[in-house]
């Protein structure tokens, strides 16, 4: 279990493992050999994004435990 310095450590991996589990999903649904093109470009577009916010949320949680 991970012990969080403060409340908002605790919020950042909250949100983190919200974006991660978000993201698996997406990935699990991209696997699907049945998708159509624009399926597949709907659900990369989506990654994109989430890829995005994990970026955004690793960094930030990145400098709270450096601190």
């Amino acid at each position: 279990m991970i012990v969080a310095k403060n409340k908002i450590d605790l919020v950042l991996f909250n949100e983190l493992k919200d974006e991660c589990l978000q993201y698996i999903n997406l990935l699990s649904r991209f696997e699907n050999d049945n998708l159509t093109d624009d399926q597949a470009e709907e659900i990369l577009g989506e990654m994109m994004g989430f890829l995005t916010h994990l970026n955004a949320h690793s960094g930030l949680l990145k400098e709270e435990i450096e601190e």
